[in-house]
C-alpha cells in the first residue's frame, strides 16, 4: 500500500493545500488533521503553538506517512524546525514556497504579506523573503478576523466582504505590486481579497506553491505515488466534525470521511 502524505492544519485553512495536491498529484493519497477545536492559532504563544503542532504530529506518525507537511503559517513559523529534527521522513512547511514565489513574481521589489498576528510577529516571511533578496521591501500585516470567518463557514457571506475592506484599508496604502496570502485560510476569501485590492496587485497563495514543492521533493526521492489506483483520503478534525465537514465539502467538491478526535489538552495550557 502506498504511503500518505500527512497535511496538518489549525483548522480548514490547510485544505486549501490538500485541494492542490489532489490536482496537482491525483494519485497521491492524504491524511489530513484540523485542530479546529483550538482555531485560531494566530494569537496563541509560539511555544503553544509548538506543542499543539507536535501532538498532532504524533497523532499522524501511527500513519506512517512519506511526508509531513504543515499546512499553517503559524505553525510553521513555530514548529517546523522542531518537527525536522524529530522525524527522517520530509517535514515541508509553507512559508518559503510562498516567499519563492513572490519574489519571481514582483516586478517592483514591494511586496505584501498578510496573515496571521503570531506569523506576522515572527517575521518569518520578512525573513525568508530578504534571505533570498536583501534588497526586496516587505509590507506586513495582521488580519485577525480572517480566520475565524472561515472556520465559522462566513467566506462568502456579505460580512466577509465588509471585513476584509476594512483589515486591509493599511495594505491598499503601501507600494506594493504582489500580496502574500500568509495564512492557508486566505485564498478562502481570495476572490474578496482581489476585489479590495485591485486588479494591479498580484496574490500569491502559499498553498499552490507548497503544492508544487511537495511534487518536487517526491520526485526527487522517488516517492511519487504510482499505479491507476484511486486514492481514498482520510481527514480527521478535534472539533465541530459537522462544520468541518461542511466546509470541507464545500472547498473540496467530494463526499468525505470526518473522524472527530477528542483531545485531552495539558493542563498547564
Amino acid at each position: 500500500m502506498e504511503q500518505a502524505i500527512a497535511v496538518l492544519d489549525s483548522g480548514v485553512g490547510g485544505l486549501t493545500v490538500a485541494k492542490e495536491v489532489m490536482r496537482q498529484l491525483p494519485r497521491e493519497k492524504i491524511i489530513y488533521f484540523g485542530d479546529s477545536a483550538r482555531a485560531p492559532y494566530g494569537p496563541r504563544s509560539s511555544q503553544e503553538v509548538a506543542l499543539f503542532t507536535e501532538q498532532i504530529v504524533d497523532y499522524l506518525v501511527q500513519y506512517n506517512p512519506k511526508m509531513i507537511v504543515i499546512a499553517c503559517n503559524t505553525a510553521t513559523a513555530a514548529a517546523l524546525n522542531i518537527i525536522k529534527a524529530k522525524l527522517d521522513v520530509p517535514v515541508i512547511g509553507v512559508i518559503h514556497p510562498g516567499a519563492r514565489a513572490a519574489i519571481s513574481t514582483t516586478k517592483t521589489g514591494k511586496i505584501g504579506v498578510i496573515g496571521t498576528i503570531g506569523t506576522i510577529i515572527s517575521d518569518a516571511y520578512s525573513i525568508a523573503l530578504k534571505e533570498i533578496n536583501p534588497a526586496i521591501e516587505v509590507y506586513s500585516q495582521a488580519c485577525p478576523a480572517f480566520v475565524p470567518l472561515v472556520e465559522k463557514g462566513l467566506s462568502d457571506s456579505r460580512q466577509a466582504l465588509k471585513i476584509v475592506e476594512e483589515s486591509l484599508v493599511q495594505m491598499q496604502g503601501n507600494p506594493i505590486d504582489c500580496l502574500i496570502l500568509g495564512c492557508t485560510h486566505y485564498p478562502f476569501l481570495k476572490s474578496k481579497i482581489k476585489q479590495v485590492m485591485g486588479a494591479k496587485v498580484t496574490l500569491i497563495s502559499s498553498a499552490d506553491e507548497t503544492a508544487r514543492e511537495i511534487s518536487v521533493v517526491l520526485h526527487q526521492k522517488g516517492q511519487l505515488a504510482s499505479g491507476d489506483h484511486i486514492p481514498v483520503h482520510q481527514f480527521f478534525c478535534s472539533g465541530d466534525a459537522e462544520l468541518f465537514k461542511k466546509i470541507a465539502i464545500s472547498w473540496l467538491g467530494d463526499q468525505i470521511k470526518i473522524t472527530p478526535v477528542v483531545w485531552q489538552v495539558p493542563e498547564c495550557l
